[in-house]
């Protein structure tokens, strides 16, 4: 599990992420043995990543013999993820493409993903759709935490950076699939 914050204001958008690993069965290895980077770098973008770890694999396997991403807009992240979607289908046959629940006819990845380039800051859900946003967005078990400590001190900490760290710690202290120390990048916007 993980927690993923971004913050877009000031001319970037600030993104961190905590380092806790889970693993399925519940275990999670302790910080100073076990360290997780959640924030990819993708050319003068960013994916943070909450959700199945094998992604991150995936991710870096599939780009190694790619140009970076141009993840600029809505419609360019959505091709990127969709052109992922398509390759993890058919070069990656222990990906399973079949949704969770009966009730939907879309794909359900498991995981989803908070983009941070250029162009702005999205979220990609499991099911593939992206929406941007225009302030603040998190993503992960400890989602919610975050979220409310980013509404109640937006207007009183002008600090991008400490504003992260104060969202993912909270995420960490009330989320027991959140830890660890915490990552930071910054993405300069347009």
């Amino acid at each position: 599990m993980s927690i993923i914050v971004a913050i877009n204001r000031n001319g970037k958008i600030t993104m961190g992420a905590d380092s806790l690993t889970c693993f399925g069965d519940g275990e999670q290895a302790p910080p100073e043995n076990c360290a997780t980077r959640k924030i990819l770098p993708m050319g003068e973008a960013f994916i943070g990543g909450t959700g199945w770890a094998v992604y991150d694999d995936i991710i870096d396997h599939w780009m190694q013999e790619k140009d970076p991403p141009n993840l600029t807009s809505k419609k360019s992240v959505f091709s990127f993820f969709l052109d992922l979607w398509r390759s993890m289908r058919d070069g990656y046959p222990f990906v399973n493409d079949q949704a969770n629940s009966k009730d939907t006819p879309f794909t359900d990845l498991d995981s989803s993903f908070l983009v941070a380039g250029r162009g702005g800051l999205f979220k990609v859900s499991s099911d593939l759709g992206v929406t941007g946003f225009e302030q603040y967005a998190a993503i992960g078990s400890g989602s919610e935490y975050a979220l409310g400590a980013i509404e109640a001190l937006w207007n009183h900490l002008d600090d991008d950076d400490a504003l992260i760290r104060e969202a993912v710690k909270v995420a960490c202290r009330l989320d027991v699939h959140c830890g660890g120390q915490i990552d930071l990048v910054h993405v300069p916007t347009a």
